[in-house]
């Protein structure tokens, strides 16, 4: 048998390789165990690192397989936790600089399916303070350093920051976020991972501290699409069958199966080499047999203006921070502070039309995709920038705004996607392009990411290795 390597195996090939004796989820968590202390202090995923328990949680693993028990595909598997989501045993600082009330550690449906499962946590990875920043950046406890520039301290995506870093450290097999506005999609985009927004509503926000209650939703990273396939059904609670019954099943589409809408929209106003990243990847898949043609969506447009006013986010969050969060506003990072100075005289009827408006348009966007299986674009039209060069409040919300561009319309039109990796832009960081479906087609949004991965390559074989992993 020949030995797995952890680095480059699937998701798939480990959790048949712990069901066959090749390995065992104790090595699994030495493997991760030791890429933390030789990459922890440089990488910074963590708010909160617990080796012991981890082991702990890797030998109760091992003794249910030897008890010829299987509880899911995700048991054994090392998966880092956002730490504005909570679980029981861990405290929670949802980027506080002190831990939130005890009732906010308590597991939510998503963290008790994946510890039904036996899965091990291997910590809870840092967050934008209370989720409300795409950047990553956090005054009180520092932003992860995205691996890919090992000169210069980058952005790492948010407002999930630990979460595509923590995979990149080799710490986590599988990250969970959570996503509003792109938190998910931002990261794995950013660090050069896969990532998935559901469609809201899909998977329960229970135990998970809201920015928006309408648009909240967890939300899986990745390694790869089949990686992400497998995860996702693993959790989804629609899901009945096998998640390795599913992913293979989603294995068998083809290009030709898909006719995909290609939205110049979202291609407009890139920084250099992202747009021409993901056309060249689009030509290539074109090539192999994928059938693409344009497409306008409606209301990209309004929705961009509505977040750029607040969004949906702005009322509830604070009404949030003035009401059950009232001691812990002293706190506040200045750039989430910034945001919500404005709020104060925010009227509840300003929040009411907003939502009237998005279930107005949020409909008429769905039914655009008639006659198209998703729509596709960049994932983020902007370069990860410099953390030094937005430091000052101001900087970083411009840059914020940019950022979210993208993937803020999914969320406010009610619709789903995944993002992968396919090139590298004119600065070196990697470039995402972003599949999205109509709300509750997650399942034909997976389909479609592994088929473009299998002519693509994964995200390894098509950016090769971070530079800050390869050094270490």
């Amino acid at each position: 048998m020949a030995k797995l390597d952890i680095e480059t195996a699937s998701l798939e090939t480990i959790a048949e390789t712990l069901r066959d004796g090749g390995t065992t989820a104790m090595t699994l968590a030495d493997w991760a165990i030791d890429n933390h202390e030789r990459r922890g202090e440089a990488f910074h995923a963590y708010k909160t690192w617990d080796s012991d328990k981890l082991r702990t949680q890797a030998a109760a693993a091992d003794a249910v397989f030897a008890a010829g028990l299987d509880l899911g595909p995700l048991q054994g598997i090392p998966v880092s936790v956002k730490d504005l989501i909570g679980v029981s045993g861990y405290p929670i600082f949802a980027g506080c600089p002190r831990p939130l009330p005890e009732k906010w550690q308590a597991d939510g449906p998503v963290v008790r399916a994946i510890r039904h499962q036996l899965r091990v946590i291997s910590g809870k990875s840092h967050t934008v303070q209370f989720a409300f920043g795409g950047m990553g950046f956090n005054q009180h406890w520092g932003a992860p350093r995205n691996p890919w520039d090992a000169d210069d301290h980058r952005a790492p995506g948010g407002s999930s920051s630990g979460a595509g870093v923590s995979l990149g450290e080799g710490s986590a097999l599988l990250a969970i976020g959570s996503d509003t506005a792109g938190s998910v999609r931002i990261p794995a985009c950013m660090t050069g991972h896969a990532g998935m927004r559901p469609t809201a509503g899909r998977w329960s926000t229970a135990g998970i501290v809201p920015l928006s209650s309408p648009l909240d939703t967890a939300g899986p990273l990745t390694r790869s699409a089949a990686d992400l396939a497998l995860a996702f059904a693993a959790i989804d609670p629609l899901i009945t069958e096998d998640a390795r019954a599913f992913t293979q099943r989603q294995r068998e589409a083809t290009l030709a199966d898909f006719h995909i809408g290609v939205c110049d929209w979202y291609f407009d106003g890139c920084e250099p080499g992202i747009a021409e990243g993901v056309k060249a990847a689009l030509d290539e898949l074109v090539k192999q047999g994928l059938r693409t043609s344009p497409i306008t969506l409606p209301h990209l447009d309004a929705v961009t203006e509505m977040f750029g006013q607040g969004g949906l986010h702005i009322g509830e969050f604070t009404s949030f921070m003035n009401d059950e969060m009232r001691d812990y506003k002293a706190d506040l990072d200045p750039t989430v502070a910034i945001r919500i100075a404005a709020a104060a005289t925010f009227p509840a009827s300003e929040h009411i039309d907003r939502l009237k408006a998005m279930d107005r348009m949020a409909p008429e966007a769905n039914a655009a995709f008639a006659g198209f299986h998703a729509v596709v674009g960049p994932t983020l039209p902007i370069t990860p920038p410099k953390m030094s060069d937005i430091e000052n409040p101001e900087a970083h919300l411009a840059a914020n705004f940019y950022c979210v561009r993208n993937t803020n319309t999914v969320s406010l039109l009610k619709l789903c996607a995944v993002t992968i990796p396919v090139a590298l832009d004119a600065a070196g960081m990697p470039v995402g392009l972003q599949i999205v479906c109509p709300g509750g087609q997650e399942e034909t949004a997976l389909a479609i990411a592994m088929a473009f991965e299998r002519t693509l390559g994964t995200p390894r074989e098509r950016l090769g290795v971070p530079p800050m992993c390869a050094a270490s």
